[in-house]
Order: C-alpha cells, then sequence, then structure tokens
C-alpha cells in the first residue's frame, strides 16, 4: 500500500524540519525522509570522542535560529519541546602571535576599552557603529529575511528610499558590494581589529577580498555586541530534538534511515518520491527537496537545460575540517586566562593570511597556516562533559575536498585517510603556540575531514558546511540561480529547500520558513 502525504520532504536539515513544522500547524499531513540514521544535518550532537562528552558535529552557535522570525512564531512551541538555549555575554576573541588579545562582550564598555588598547580612534568609531546599529539593521535584516522575488525587492527598495533618500539608499547598495578588507579598512585603522572581524568572513566563503563579504564582519560584531550569541543547551541538537518532537506532536512523520532514490512526476508535476527499499509515497500538494542543487538533478533526470545547467554547475565553496577533543580542561591560554570565557576564539591574525589560506584552499593545497576556530562550548555551558572535563570544537578554515598537493611542503599524499592526522597535527601545533600544554590536556580526539562530511551529509559537498559559494553572482536573486531564489523548480509542485536556496547558510532555518509560507500562508 503506498503511504499518502501533502508534502513530503527529502532530508531532514533544520530548513525542511523548520518547513514541515509550519506545513503541519497549517494542516497539512507531512512525512520527512532522511538517509541518515538521525535528523538534524550538520546540527546534531553526540559523544563523538568519549562517554559523557558531548560535541556539536559542525554547527554550533544558534544565534541566527534564536532571532529568526520562525522562531518567533514557534519558539513557544519549541520550548515545550525541550528547547532551551545557553545565553553567551561573551562571544568571540582573537588570540595573536605577538600575546595580545582582542575580544568582543555584550559590556559595550568592555569591548571599547579593549579596543582603545590598540586605537582610540577605533575605539571611538565601535561606539559609533553600535549606535547606529539599529537603524541599520532595520534595513539590512529586512533585505536578508525578505522573499528574494522582483515584487519583495521593489517593495524594499520603495521602504529604503522613503527612509533614506537617494543617498543613504546608495550608501547601501555600496555597502552590500564592499569585500570585507575594503570595509574593514576603510573603518578601522588597527590591524588587529580588522583581523578579529576579518575572521567571521571565513566562517562562510569571504575572504578578505571578494566583493559582497563586507556585510558579515559588521553583522557579526554588531550583533554579538548588541544581543550576545547562543548555544544550545547541552548541544546544538536541542533545536533539532525540539523541531522532531513538535512535526510528531502535530500529526507528521519524521522517518530516518530512508535514501530517496528517485523523485516521482509526470505531466511537469511532482507526485512522489521512491525510497531505496523500493517503496514509493505520494504526495498530494508538494515534493520539498532539502539537498544540494546538483543532488536535486539526480533526483528528478533532466528538467529544462536551463535548471539543470545552474543545478549541476551550482559552486561549492572549499571545505572545512572539524578536530573533536575532550580534554582535561580549557586551554591556557597565553594571552590571558580571560580568553576562556569566549564562546569562540580565532587564530587567524591577520587579514593577508587569511587570503593566504584561502587561495591554497581554493587551488587544491593543504594550507600552511589554516585560520583556526577554536569553540569553547563547556565555558558556557558545563553540561556537555564530566564534571570538570571540557569539550573543545575546532574548525579548520579552510580545507580542499580534494587535495592537489601541500602548501607547507610536508604532506605527501593527496588522500584524505592518509592526509588528515599529519593536517589535524599541523593544526594542533598551531593551537598548542598559542596555548601551551594544550594536548597534554586531549583525553579523546575525533577528526572529521571534508570527505566525512559529505559521506555523513551529502549536502556538504567537499565539506563545504555552508552548502555552496555565497560570493554575489550566487546569492540574492541568483541563489541558487536566476529565477528559482524561492525554491522553486520547472516542475509543478517540487520545491528545493536548505542553504543553496535564499538566504542561504546559517540557522535561521530562512530558506525553509520562507517556502511553507509561500506554500501554506502566514
Amino acid at each position: 500500500m503506498t503511504d499518502t502525504f501533502d508534502a513530503i520532504l527529502i532530508g531532514a536539515g533544520h530548513n525542511a524540519l523548520a518547513c514541515g513544522l509550519h506545513l503541519a500547524a497549517k494542516g497539512w499531513r507531512v512525512g520527512i525522509f532522511e538517509q541518515a540514521s538521525e535528523p538534524g544535518g550538520a546540527i546534531k550532537t553526540g559523544e563523538y570522542t568519549l562517554p559523557g562528552f558531548r560535541h556539536d558535529w559542525a554547527a554550533m552557535n544558534l544565534s541566527l535560529f534564536a532571532g529568526s522570525p520562525f522562531f518567533k512564531t514557534y519558539g513557544l512551541e519549541l520550548t515545550g519541546h525541550g528547547l532551551a538555549f545557553a545565553p553567551v555575554s561573551h562571544p568571540f576573541a582573537s588570540a595573536f602571535p605577538d600575546g595580545r588579545w582582542l575580544g568582543v562582550s555584550t559590556d559595550l564598555a568592555a569591548t571599547t576599552e579593549r579596543i582603545s588598547q590598540f586605537s582610540a580612534r577605533d575605539a571611538e568609531t565601535w561606539k559609533a557603529l553600535v549606535s547606529a546599529f539599529p537603524v541599520e539593521a532595520e534595513a539590512i535584516f529586512g533585505l536578508l529575511g525578505s522573499p528574494m522575488q522582483l515584487r519583495a525587492l521593489a517593495y524594499f527598495m520603495f521602504k529604503t528610499l522613503r527612509k533614506r533618500g537617494v543617498s543613504g539608499s546608495l550608501d547601501l547598495a555600496r555597502f552590500l558590494t564592499l569585500s570585507p578588507r575594503q570595509w574593514l579598512t576603510q573603518t578601522f585603522e588597527a590591524e588587529p581589529l580588522q583581523a578579529l572581524l576579518g575572521a567571521w568572513g571565513m566562517h562562510l566563503d569571504f575572504a578578505p577580498d571578494i566583493a559582497g563579504g563586507g556585510l558579515f564582519p559588521y553583522l557579526e560584531g554588531m550583533a554579538a555586541q548588541a544581543f550576545g550569541m547562543v548555544l544550545g543547551q547541552g548541544g546544538a541538537d536541542t533545536v533539532t530534538c525540539a523541531l522532531t518532537a513538535a512535526i510528531k506532536a502535530r500529526g507528521g512523520t519524521v522517518t530516518c534511515n530512508a535514501k530517496v532514490a528517485k523523485i516521482l512526476h509526470g505531466n511537469g508535476r511532482a507526485t512522489g518520491i521512491v525510497l531505496a527499499d523500493g517503496r514509493e509515497i505520494t504526495a498530494a500538494r508538494a515534493v520539498i527537496a532539502g539537498t544540494a542543487p546538483a543532488a536535486l538533478t539526480r533526483l528528478t533526470g533532466p528538467t529544462t537545460p536551463a535548471f539543470d545547467t545552474a543545478m549541476t554547475g551550482f559552486i561549492h565553496a572549499p571545505g572545512t575540517m572539524m578536530i573533536h577533543l575532550a580534554t582535561d580542561g580549557l586551554p591556557d591560554w597565553a594571552a590571558g586566562d580571560q580568553l576562556k570565557q569566549f564562546a569562540y576564539v580565532h587564530l587567524a591574525p591577520s587579514l593577508d593570511q587569511m587570503a593566504r589560506t584561502y587561495a591554497q584552499a581554493q587551488a587544491g593545497l593543504l594550507p600552511d597556516e589554516p585560520i583556526l576556530v577554536v569553540g569553547q562550548p563547556t565555558a558556557i555551558d558545563p553540561t556537555r562533559a564530566p564534571d570538570g572535563k571540557h569539550v573543545l570544537w575546532l574548525q579548520i578554515r579552510m580545507a580542499p575536498g580534494t587535495i592537489k598537493g601541500d602548501a607547507g611542503g610536508t604532506i605527501t599524499t593527496t588522500d584524505w585517510a592518509q592526509a588528515a592526522e599529519p593536517f589535524a597535527d599541523r593544526a594542533l601545533a598551531i593551537l598548542e603556540r598559542y596555548a601551551p600544554g594544550v594536548r597534554e590536556k586531549v583525553l579523546g580526539k575525533r577528526i572529521v575531514t571534508p570527505l566525512d562530511l559529505e559521506a555523513e551529509n551529502p549536502n556538504l559537498v567537499g565539506g563545504d558546511q555552508v552548502c555552496g559559494s555565497h560570493h554575489l553572482a550566487q546569492n540574492f536573486l541568483f541563489r541558487p540561480a536566476r529565477g528559482h531564489a524561492d525554491g522553486s523548480t520547472p516542475i509543478q509542485n517540487l520545491h528545493l529547500t536548505g542553504a543553496a536556496v535564499w538566504p542561504g547558510a546559517g540557522t535561521g532555518a530562512g530558506s525553509g520558513y520562507l517556502l511553507a509560507r509561500r506554500l501554506a500562508g502566514n
């Protein structure tokens, strides 16, 4: 007997889950099918090293989710299903080779005092930016949360012109085109402050000289100052568990270990899916694919030449290596114990180094001095480890999905199975320089290569954790392709969601919620 749903969702990442919950709340019968053994995509938590040590697999920062329109609507319901946050008042910092450090805390006086040690002028600039942020945020978040359709854009432009005038609107448009280096060097004189904020571009794929990337260091700096950061209490999977429970409570189903082999369609309309075990599932109203673009074409077969070319030509960002550590204590930072209170410590000493690292990874080389994002979640949420113990979340950026060589000249293999350990050693040696003795604290270790990330979640092609480059040619109206930024496809009732669709990567569930509202209304 064939199962029938109003909406079938392929994949159980947070965008698909958010989409499914909104549809279920509107009375749709929802069935979600996930090929992995558990839902969540990049937002999951597990004991990947030793028993009792809970590590976030990929995503750790839940600030975008906590501040999203989706959470505003469903937060109370999700809290009833166990969702809990751990607020962070010391979001991020950077340590530098000369033993100094700089960090952003929600205490404005503390942040500006730190900045003033590098530049009094920059401290005043920071205060001015913070003061202006509420007005700027209204326009920027209005754009980032808007459906990427001509009508919606025209309305946004009309509102912006009325409020900011022609000059102010053009200033905003110019700002959106700036590279991180352009905005940072035009705004601040202290190179450590430029590096502190520039590291956020590397969380996406905005190296210092990539046009359109200046927005993200600005937003992360201002948002961290104004709101702090949010982690998941007990792990990032608090989001996934609550979403799954809420969907089930509304009559939906979430089925894992259920790989989709084919999307059924005929006469230009999607009608269901075929699972790898041969079962057919019928969709009365929508099939929603939470997949990478190229994977969609493999499930549908040919659609239209333009759409298929766009999907198969979708460009992915460089990969990431993750290192999960169970430790006997937090790092003893050479720059000072104050760094132990921060959720993130970036080891990205200059814009020039970030640019070099990105170029090396783009060329297929293992970077000689990769950027490290050192997450210290147990500094904020000690429930993730046994008493007195800690977990460290190391994101190594960037790393090529396919290795062509080694910029450091010491790793000779191009096979990730053999390169993983020596490349991880290179990263840990960097950490050791900034925090002497940290290796002696390690109780357990799990290395996750770019190919491991893709094997566990095929949407992370080549270890690309943001599911596609966010450069201007593949963002806004062009994410994932012109005419399809709303998740539509040439096949009626077939839709695409996930980080490959506008508004892109992050934990805000933007593409899933925008799609669900388009299908079922507010």
